[in-house]
């Protein structure tokens, strides 16, 4: 409890100056033996959250400053001065999970952003928060918050996006009544609900719900200083698992098994497609590269929204049709990943076809490779990566460098072994 500041065990260059590439990259290696997966996204925007929050932050262990985490940081370090411009950079968590927070704390706050961040839907917040008094409007680029959040019922519907229950869920403990979230409809991403509610409850905070529909929040409560260190990153990890079933050969350190990450569920598929995976006693994951093609399958993308991109990467490569369903949401992120997946991968000779809110996938013995972009979206870049694994031909990323919101040492990691 030494610093009032959070600090990181090991910070890289700030995300918020890399400048994405335009030119074309060469895909020139692919990952090979251990390599050590960055933290998890999901938690770190949460810890960094929490542990600011508390009076005496201790330091955070294994954070990796990417454009995501230093926007959250940044706004936190900011977000107790009242009127203060929070800039999100290009992330949807620190935008989502701050608005309460600044209308808790201040009651008055603007927020930018960069690429589709402010167009992203904000009206399930808009909603719940102007029955209380507090208005969200956007004007000359900016999201301006006025009001003060007061303990009381909020009504919010579950199939937008988790990322408005976990913001309130920060933000009501602070106040010096109880507080109740109602859940409209189904909860969709229920584990990242989960993650908030572990990482509040490490930090010494109490919720409970019944069944995900009804949260009940007391007040007065204070985030306690404790030391945190965040574990490997699942949904980064995805686009290594895939890349070895395809024939790299590598094994993601830092994951934990019992992890309540909902991209853990890679795991699975990867396995009722034939993988076999293998654990190593000094905590690694290896999906061992079987004879190809692997069997295609039926995945429901609802709930793991973040492995669409190398989930269809590694369906390319699966004998007969493969379907990707209940991706309505995935138009919503950095790019329209139902399109830019579609279009990115067909150019390098993949047979992708969307169906309403589904991809649907007939799987090839390889791709030809060629060139595509990353279109601005981190995980259209990596899928071109894994998709190389298996090009008879090259592939060449366009706007390579946009991996930096989220993995800034990817390209590192995954040209590790050249190719012959």
């Amino acid at each position: 409890m030494q610093s009032k500041e959070i600090k990181w065990s090991n910070p890289v260059e700030n995300g918020s100056t890399v400048n994405h590439n335009k030119e074309a990259r060469k895909v020139s290696g692919f990952p090979a033996g251990s390599i050590k997966m960055p933290p998890s996204k999901s938690i770190s925007h949460r810890a960094v959250i929490c542990a600011a929050l508390s009076q005496s932050p201790w330091p955070i262990e294994n954070l990796v400053y990417s454009q995501d985490i230093e926007a959250t940081s940044r706004c936190m370090k900011l977000i107790r001065q009242p009127g203060a411009l929070l800039d999100c950079g290009e992330s949807g968590s620190t935008l989502r999970f701050l608005i309460p927070l600044a209308a808790a704390l201040t009651g008055q706050a603007g927020f930018t952003g960069q690429g589709r961040l402010l167009a992203r839907p904000q009206g399930p917040y808009i909603e719940a928060l102007a029955s209380h008094g507090i208005t969200l409007e956007y004007k000359d680029d900016i999201l301006r918050l006025e009001g003060s959040l007061k303990p009381g019922l909020y009504t919010l519907p579950g199939h937008v996006s988790s990322q408005f229950i976990s913001g309130l869920l920060f933000a009501l403990p602070l106040l010096a009544g109880e507080s109740e979230i109602v859940v409209t409809s189904p909860l969709q991403s229920k584990a990242y609900v989960d993650l908030t509610i572990d990482v509040m409850t490490y930090f010494g905070v109490t919720v409970w719900h019944e069944n995900y529909q009804r949260f009940k929040i007391p007040g007065k409560q204070q985030y306690v200083s404790r030391p945190f260190t965040v574990e490997g990153d699942f949904s980064q990890a995805a686009f290594f698992l895939v890349a070895s079933a395809l024939g790299s050969h590598c094994e993601c350190l830092g994951l934990s098994p019992y992890s309540k990450q909902g991209d853990k569920t890679i795991l699975d598929i990867l396995q009722a497609s034939g993988v076999d995976l293998e654990w190593s006693p000094q905590g690694g994951v290896t999906a061992k590269a079987g004879a190809l093609p692997y069997k295609a399958q039926i995945v429901d993308i609802a709930e793991i929204p973040d492995l669409v991109s190398p989930l269809a990467a590694f369906f390319c490569f699966c004998q007969g049709r493969s379907r990707i369903e209940n991706g309505a949401r995935l138009r919503l992120k950095e790019s329209d990943r139902l399109a830019t997946v579609t279009e990115e991968l067909n150019k390098l000779g993949a047979r992708i076809t969307i169906e309403g809110d589904a991809l649907v996938i007939d799987g090839v013995e390889s791709l030809a490779g060629g060139r595509i972009s990353g279109r601005g979206d981190h995980r259209i870049a990596m899928m071109g990566a894994v998709a190389a694994v298996r090009s008879r031909q090259p592939v060449y990323i366009e706007d390579s460098g946009c991996v930096a919101k989220s993995y800034p040492h990817f390209w590192e990691d995954f040209e590790k072994e050249k190719r012959l």
